[in-house]
Protein backbone atom coordinates (compact mmCIF):
# COMPACT_ATOMS: atom_id res chain seq x y z
CA UNK A 1 0.00 0.00 0.00
CA UNK A 2 0.56 3.51 -0.56
CA UNK A 3 1.25 6.50 1.64
CA UNK A 4 -0.03 9.83 1.14
CA UNK A 5 1.53 11.69 3.58
CA UNK A 6 0.08 14.85 1.94
CA UNK A 7 -3.28 13.47 3.11
CA UNK A 8 -2.49 13.83 6.70
CA UNK A 9 -2.56 17.77 6.35
CA UNK A 10 -2.39 19.79 9.58
CA UNK A 11 -5.23 18.26 11.09
CA UNK A 12 -3.60 15.20 13.60
CA UNK A 13 -5.18 13.08 11.04
CA UNK A 14 -3.73 9.75 10.30
CA UNK A 15 -2.55 9.49 6.36
CA UNK A 16 -4.96 7.61 3.99
CA UNK A 17 -3.75 4.29 2.66
CA UNK A 18 -3.71 4.18 -0.84
CA UNK A 19 -3.91 1.39 -2.86
CA UNK A 20 -0.74 0.81 -5.07
CA UNK A 21 0.03 2.68 -8.30
CA UNK A 22 0.57 0.15 -11.12
CA UNK A 23 0.94 -0.06 -14.92
CA UNK A 24 -2.16 0.42 -17.51
CA UNK A 25 -1.75 -3.41 -17.88
CA UNK A 26 -1.59 -4.57 -14.43
CA UNK A 27 -4.32 -2.11 -13.57
CA UNK A 28 -6.43 -3.72 -16.55
CA UNK A 29 -5.74 -7.19 -15.03
CA UNK A 30 -7.21 -6.09 -11.51
CA UNK A 31 -10.12 -4.36 -13.39
CA UNK A 32 -10.96 -7.79 -15.18
CA UNK A 33 -10.66 -9.57 -11.93
CA UNK A 34 -13.32 -7.02 -10.05
CA UNK A 35 -15.29 -7.22 -13.11
CA UNK A 36 -16.00 -10.92 -12.97
CA UNK A 37 -17.65 -10.87 -8.94
CA UNK A 38 -19.43 -7.45 -10.31
CA UNK A 39 -21.33 -9.57 -13.35
CA UNK A 40 -21.93 -11.75 -10.53
CA UNK A 41 -23.21 -9.69 -8.22
CA UNK A 42 -25.41 -8.06 -11.32
CA UNK A 43 -26.87 -11.81 -12.06
CA UNK A 44 -27.51 -12.01 -8.59
CA UNK A 45 -29.50 -9.01 -8.16
CA UNK A 46 -31.29 -9.92 -11.28
CA UNK A 47 -32.60 -13.26 -9.94
CA UNK A 48 -33.65 -11.32 -6.67
CA UNK A 49 -35.42 -9.31 -8.53
CA UNK A 50 -36.91 -12.51 -10.26
CA UNK A 51 -37.77 -13.91 -7.40
CA UNK A 52 -39.28 -10.57 -5.55
CA UNK A 53 -41.73 -10.83 -8.92
CA UNK A 54 -43.36 -13.77 -7.45
CA UNK A 55 -43.97 -12.86 -3.87
CA UNK A 56 -46.76 -13.56 -2.71
CA UNK A 57 -49.64 -10.18 -2.56
CA UNK A 58 -51.41 -9.27 0.20
CA UNK A 59 -55.13 -7.07 -0.96
CA UNK A 60 -55.77 -4.10 0.87
CA UNK A 61 -59.48 -3.93 1.94
CA UNK A 62 -59.44 -0.84 4.06
CA UNK A 63 -60.19 2.79 2.52
CA UNK A 64 -57.72 5.26 2.69
CA UNK A 65 -57.78 9.09 2.22
CA UNK A 66 -55.66 11.30 1.58
CA UNK A 67 -55.14 15.09 -0.09
CA UNK A 68 -53.77 16.12 -2.65
CA UNK A 69 -53.41 19.71 -4.57
CA UNK A 70 -56.93 19.39 -5.96
CA UNK A 71 -58.68 18.11 -2.71
CA UNK A 72 -59.41 14.78 -0.95
CA UNK A 73 -57.98 11.38 -2.97
CA UNK A 74 -58.64 7.86 -2.53
CA UNK A 75 -55.35 4.99 -2.17
CA UNK A 76 -57.00 4.06 -5.30
CA UNK A 77 -56.70 7.45 -6.89
CA UNK A 78 -53.04 7.70 -6.55
CA UNK A 79 -52.48 5.23 -9.05
CA UNK A 80 -53.43 7.75 -11.65
CA UNK A 81 -55.27 5.22 -14.04
CA UNK A 82 -51.60 3.03 -13.65
CA UNK A 83 -51.43 -1.36 -12.69
CA UNK A 84 -48.80 -0.42 -10.52
CA UNK A 85 -48.01 1.85 -7.15
CA UNK A 86 -45.10 3.13 -5.82
CA UNK A 87 -45.30 4.88 -2.58
CA UNK A 88 -42.31 6.54 -0.45
CA UNK A 89 -43.19 7.84 2.91
CA UNK A 90 -41.07 11.19 3.35
CA UNK A 91 -40.80 12.49 6.81
CA UNK A 92 -41.72 16.24 6.23
CA UNK A 93 -44.04 17.27 9.07
CA UNK A 94 -44.16 19.25 12.58
CA UNK A 95 -41.62 17.84 15.05
CA UNK A 96 -39.52 16.64 11.69
CA UNK A 97 -35.54 18.61 11.70
CA UNK A 98 -35.90 21.37 9.36
CA UNK A 99 -39.57 21.85 9.97
CA UNK A 100 -41.07 23.86 7.87
CA UNK A 101 -38.51 25.15 5.76
CA UNK A 102 -37.15 21.33 4.86
CA UNK A 103 -38.19 17.42 5.05
CA UNK A 104 -35.76 15.30 6.94
CA UNK A 105 -32.67 15.71 5.46
CA UNK A 106 -32.22 11.86 4.34
CA UNK A 107 -35.61 11.94 3.02
CA UNK A 108 -34.37 15.19 0.79
CA UNK A 109 -32.00 13.36 -0.47
CA UNK A 110 -34.53 10.86 -1.97
CA UNK A 111 -36.19 13.10 -3.30
CA UNK A 112 -33.51 14.72 -5.05
CA UNK A 113 -32.30 11.39 -6.46
CA UNK A 114 -35.86 10.44 -8.48
CA UNK A 115 -35.81 9.88 -12.49
CA UNK A 116 -38.05 12.03 -14.43
CA UNK A 117 -41.47 10.13 -13.90
CA UNK A 118 -42.41 9.81 -17.30
CA UNK A 119 -40.12 6.61 -17.57
CA UNK A 120 -41.69 4.79 -14.89
CA UNK A 121 -45.65 6.05 -15.93
CA UNK A 122 -44.31 4.60 -19.21
CA UNK A 123 -44.28 1.21 -17.17
CA UNK A 124 -47.53 1.51 -16.37
CA UNK A 125 -46.51 2.64 -13.00
CA UNK A 126 -47.05 5.66 -10.68
CA UNK A 127 -44.49 7.14 -8.20
CA UNK A 128 -45.84 9.07 -5.37
CA UNK A 129 -44.50 10.74 -2.36
CA UNK A 130 -46.49 10.76 1.43
CA UNK A 131 -45.74 13.03 4.03
CA UNK A 132 -48.10 14.19 7.05
CA UNK A 133 -47.48 17.96 5.80
CA UNK A 134 -50.19 20.10 5.05
CA UNK A 135 -50.54 20.62 1.07
CA UNK A 136 -49.37 24.42 1.30
CA UNK A 137 -46.28 23.61 3.15
CA UNK A 138 -45.16 20.45 0.46
CA UNK A 139 -46.42 23.29 -2.25
CA UNK A 140 -43.78 25.10 -1.12
CA UNK A 141 -41.14 22.95 -0.56
CA UNK A 142 -41.66 21.24 -3.84
CA UNK A 143 -41.30 24.55 -5.30
CA UNK A 144 -38.33 25.78 -3.54
CA UNK A 145 -36.37 22.18 -3.96
CA UNK A 146 -37.40 21.77 -7.81
CA UNK A 147 -39.18 18.76 -7.29
CA UNK A 148 -41.92 17.59 -9.56
CA UNK A 149 -43.20 14.33 -8.09
CA UNK A 150 -46.59 13.61 -6.98
CA UNK A 151 -46.65 14.21 -2.99
CA UNK A 152 -49.65 13.94 -0.88
CA UNK A 153 -50.81 14.19 2.67
CA UNK A 154 -51.60 11.50 4.92
CA UNK A 155 -54.54 11.87 6.75
CA UNK A 156 -55.28 8.43 8.57
CA UNK A 157 -53.31 5.26 9.37
CA UNK A 158 -52.12 4.50 6.16
CA UNK A 159 -48.41 5.21 6.92
CA UNK A 160 -49.01 2.86 10.50
CA UNK A 161 -50.46 0.33 8.82
CA UNK A 162 -47.76 0.46 6.23
CA UNK A 163 -44.82 0.03 8.50
CA UNK A 164 -43.67 3.42 8.22
CA UNK A 165 -45.33 5.49 11.02
CA UNK A 166 -41.93 6.71 11.73
CA UNK A 167 -38.73 7.41 9.76
CA UNK A 168 -39.02 6.38 6.28
CA UNK A 169 -40.38 3.36 3.26
CA UNK A 170 -41.41 2.56 0.31
CA UNK A 171 -44.47 0.72 -0.39
CA UNK A 172 -45.43 -1.11 -3.60
CA UNK A 173 -48.91 -1.53 -4.46
CA UNK A 174 -50.58 -3.13 -7.83
CA UNK A 175 -54.26 -2.85 -8.98
CA UNK A 176 -56.20 -5.24 -10.97
CA UNK A 177 -59.83 -3.25 -11.58
CA UNK A 178 -61.20 -2.03 -8.17
CA UNK A 179 -58.84 -4.62 -5.79
CA UNK A 180 -55.62 -3.34 -4.81
CA UNK A 181 -52.87 -5.33 -3.43
CA UNK A 182 -49.44 -4.70 -1.47
CA UNK A 183 -46.80 -6.38 -3.19
CA UNK A 184 -43.10 -5.19 -1.48
CA UNK A 185 -42.10 -3.24 1.14
CA UNK A 186 -38.50 -2.01 1.48
CA UNK A 187 -37.00 0.58 4.05
CA UNK A 188 -34.20 1.92 5.93
CA UNK A 189 -31.07 0.85 3.83
CA UNK A 190 -33.11 -0.42 1.53
CA UNK A 191 -34.02 2.79 0.53
CA UNK A 192 -30.61 3.88 -0.78
CA UNK A 193 -31.29 2.28 -3.37
CA UNK A 194 -34.06 4.13 -4.55
CA UNK A 195 -34.28 6.89 -7.04
CA UNK A 196 -33.47 5.72 -10.49
CA UNK A 197 -36.07 4.08 -13.00
CA UNK A 198 -35.05 0.66 -13.02
CA UNK A 199 -34.24 0.51 -9.42
CA UNK A 200 -37.72 1.49 -9.06
CA UNK A 201 -39.15 -1.00 -11.72
CA UNK A 202 -36.89 -4.20 -9.83
CA UNK A 203 -39.31 -3.65 -7.10
CA UNK A 204 -42.44 -4.05 -8.61
CA UNK A 205 -44.52 -6.83 -9.62
CA UNK A 206 -44.33 -6.56 -13.38
CA UNK A 207 -40.71 -5.06 -13.08
CA UNK A 208 -38.90 -3.85 -16.02
CA UNK A 209 -41.52 -5.67 -18.56
CA UNK A 210 -38.57 -6.50 -21.15
CA UNK A 211 -38.41 -10.11 -22.85
CA UNK A 212 -34.99 -10.90 -21.04
CA UNK A 213 -36.36 -10.90 -17.40
CA UNK A 214 -37.30 -14.27 -15.73
CA UNK A 215 -41.47 -13.25 -15.24
CA UNK A 216 -44.55 -15.47 -14.16
CA UNK A 217 -45.98 -16.90 -17.57
CA UNK A 218 -48.67 -14.08 -18.73
CA UNK A 219 -46.46 -11.43 -17.09
CA UNK A 220 -46.40 -8.30 -19.67
CA UNK A 221 -43.19 -7.68 -21.57
CA UNK A 222 -41.78 -5.91 -24.58
CA UNK A 223 -38.59 -5.96 -26.63
CA UNK A 224 -35.16 -4.76 -24.17
CA UNK A 225 -34.90 -1.38 -25.06
CA UNK A 226 -37.66 -0.41 -27.53
CA UNK A 227 -39.97 1.80 -25.13
CA UNK A 228 -37.60 3.92 -24.04
CA UNK A 229 -38.13 7.42 -25.22
CA UNK A 230 -37.28 11.11 -24.13
CA UNK A 231 -39.10 11.96 -20.90
CA UNK A 232 -41.17 14.43 -22.63
CA UNK A 233 -41.53 12.15 -25.95
CA UNK A 234 -43.58 9.50 -24.64
CA UNK A 235 -47.07 8.62 -25.98
CA UNK A 236 -49.59 6.61 -24.73
CA UNK A 237 -50.33 2.93 -27.51
CA UNK A 238 -47.57 4.77 -30.01
CA UNK A 239 -45.21 1.89 -31.50
CA UNK A 240 -41.54 2.07 -30.77
CA UNK A 241 -39.93 4.75 -33.01
CA UNK A 242 -38.26 2.58 -35.89
CA UNK A 243 -35.14 4.41 -36.20
CA UNK A 244 -34.56 3.56 -32.40
CA UNK A 245 -35.68 -0.09 -32.56
CA UNK A 246 -32.52 -0.29 -35.32
CA UNK A 247 -29.65 1.54 -32.91
CA UNK A 248 -31.28 0.05 -30.03
CA UNK A 249 -31.03 -3.39 -32.10
CA UNK A 250 -27.72 -2.81 -32.82
CA UNK A 251 -26.80 -1.82 -29.32
CA UNK A 252 -27.91 -4.81 -27.65
CA UNK A 253 -26.14 -7.05 -30.54
CA UNK A 254 -22.75 -5.27 -29.61
CA UNK A 255 -23.17 -6.08 -25.78
CA UNK A 256 -24.04 -9.41 -26.22
CA UNK A 257 -20.89 -10.19 -28.48
CA UNK A 258 -18.72 -8.25 -26.25
CA UNK A 259 -20.14 -10.23 -23.65
CA UNK A 260 -19.54 -13.78 -25.36
CA UNK A 261 -15.79 -12.47 -26.04
CA UNK A 262 -14.88 -12.07 -22.43
CA UNK A 263 -14.03 -8.08 -23.64
CA UNK A 264 -17.44 -6.28 -21.53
Amino acid sequence: MMTSADNAGNNGQAAMQTPPVVSPQDWEAARQQLLVKEKAHTRARDALAAERRRMPWMEVTKTYAFEGPGGKVSLHDLFQGRRQLIVYRAFFEPGVFGWPDHACRGCSMVADQVAHVAHLNARDTTLVFASRAPQADISRLKQRMGWTMPWVTVTDSFDADFGVDEWHGTNVFFRDGDRIFRTYFVKSRGDEQMGGTWNYLDITPLGRQEVWEDSPKGYPQTPTYKWWNWHDSYTEGAAPDKRWVEISTAGEKAFREEAAEGRD
